[in-house]
């Protein structure tokens, strides 16, 4: 058992050495995020599974805090209104939950983060595409699959397939991008004073 634990540990180590590639990326969706919400935009963020956890989670890294004390930063979770979700799904399909809380709460000037593993999750697409539609910005966190690195505005693809390391990984990426958001908010605070 423990040679294996040691092999998954290599793997995760070995990935995590690939992804400093990504940072090219990384920055853009920083960029993109900070302008949306200097100019009174919002985040959405969608997932399924992990990746609905990851989006709740990064959400609410946006809505609090990250690391730093600073006021709130405009942050949604399509994930989390279970009558919403529910709803939808029951009278329309489950690859509608996400595109059409975008039509209703998504504007010009927002930014929407659709999070997939396969890169593939038809609901993910739905919203990205009603979303680049409505001229909000898109970002896609994938991994090596799928037509989401093709469709967001910045894919931000792991380099693996294995759902569990990518997982990892866009955990990692997103709390790379609060922290630079987070520093670019404090940042636009003290040259506003």
């Amino acid at each position: 058992m423990e040679e294996r634990i040691r092999a998954i540990i290599r793997e995760s180590e070995e990935l995590h050495g690939r992804i400093s590639a990504l940072a090219p990326r990384i920055g853009q969706a920083a960029e993109l995020v900070t302008g949306a919400l200097s100019r009174g935009g919002k985040v959405m963020f969608a997932g399924n599974g992990g990746s609905a956890s990851d989006a709740q989670h990064l959400a609410a890294e946006f809505v609090n805090r990250f690391q730093r004390e600073r006021g709130p930063m405009a942050g949604l979770a399509l994930t989390t209104d279970t009558s919403v979700l529910t709803s939808i799904a029951n009278d329309y399909s489950f690859e509608e939950i996400f595109s059409k809380q975008v039509r209703a709460l998504g504007r010009q000037g927002d930014v929407l983060v659709g999070i997939s593993t396969s890169g593939s999750s038809k609901n993910i697409v739905r919203a990205l595409e009603e979303a680049k539609s409505m001229g909000i910005v898109t970002i896609g966190l994938t991994g090596e699959g799928g037509v989401i690195k093709d469709l967001a505005d910045c894919a931000i693809a792991v380099p693996s397939g294995r759902t569990a390391r990518v997982q990892e990984l866009h955990i990692l990426i997103g709390h790379i991008l609060c922290e630079l958001v987070e520093e670019e908010s404090l940042r636009g605070i003290s040259h506003q004073k």
